[in-house]
């Protein structure tokens, strides 16, 4: 009966080992899943912001057209880095942890092979006690009845034997593939934002070498074009008047004409005189 109790633990321990494998793998499998799944989707909007980026750059001056194409570009490439990661993610990683449903359904069947020897053989062993304990005396009842309960010990430990085989092996590569299918899920991840650190470098040093300027001067051409407008000019001393000291109410002719109010104010002068000259005359 020790014997009997003894492989009962240690069945015990085997299918939790597999129950705990089906909880966790289940849910890694239904994180990760989602998480190629959101992956997609990502990869679904960046090639609808690649072509709104074309239409927008299609409207834009022409300097900023070719930046905005090359960035598209760029951006398109990072979306085929997606894609490929999203392949990888679900060849490499969801696909074994699927695999895992089935090696778990198969190491459950053998527990439950299992099970059902076991209870054979406490039904063998609870019948030999009944026996003894009705027929004590009954030697050939008793006897069939031993060698019912051996027989039934016998396959016990064999199927406990294979049984802990099917653990070990299902334990053994359990620990193997998650070993595995995360470092190809770290590798894929790392491959992926490596390649789109080398092209996000590129489309920013697009970026960062566009002048606006050019284009600037372009569409204030383009305005002053469409309202019929010159170019400003920049403004001399013919429109800004005289340096400074010099009066800024002088208009041309303004010389001559005090040179004339000049000459009239002397002729006054020689009539008076000549006047004053006649009356001191007439006085003689």
């Amino acid at each position: 009966m020790n014997v009997v109790l003894s492989r009962d633990g240690q069945v015990r321990a085997m299918e939790a080992t597999v129950v705990s494998a089906e909880k966790h793998f289940g849910q890694l499998c239904s994180l990760l899943a989602a998480h190629t799944r959101k992956t997609a989707r990502l990869r679904d909007v960046g090639d609808r912001l690649v072509k709104q980026l074309i239409e927008v750059a299609g409207s834009e001056a022409p300097d900023l057209r070719v930046t905005l194409r090359e960035v598209a570009e760029d951006l398109a490439k990072v979306q085929d880095y997606r894609q490929a990661q999203v392949e990888r993610l679900e060849a490499k990683v969801i696909g074994p942890l699927k695999l895992y449903g089935t090696q778990i359904k198969q190491t459950r069947a053998e527990i439950k092979r299992f099970k059902q020897v076991q209870s054979h053989e406490l039904k063998q062993l609870e019948r030999l006690e009944k026996l003894r304990q009705k027929s004590p005396s009954d030697r050939q009842v008793i006897s069939q009845a031993e060698n019912s309960v051996q027989r039934a010990s016998v396959d016990a430990s064999r199927t406990t034997r294979q049984l802990e085989d099917t653990v070990n092996a299902f334990q053994r590569q359990k620990l193997k593939d998650l070993q595995r299918v995360f470092l190809d899920f770290v590798t894929i991840e790392m491959l992926f934002h490596a390649k789109a650190v080398e092209v996000y470098s590129s489309a920013c040093r697009t970026l960062g070498s566009y002048d606006p300027e050019q284009d600037l001067q372009d569409f204030q051409a383009k305005i002053w074009g469409a309202a019929g407008h010159v170019k400003a000019r920049p403004l001399t001393d013919a429109i800004l008047g005289p340096p400074s000291g010099q009066s800024t109410w002088s208009i041309p002719g303004s010389q001559a004409t005090q040179e004339e109010a000049s000459g009239d104010d002397s002729a006054d002068e020689a009539a008076l005189e000549d006047l004053r000259g006649q009356e001191q005359g007439r006085q003689h």
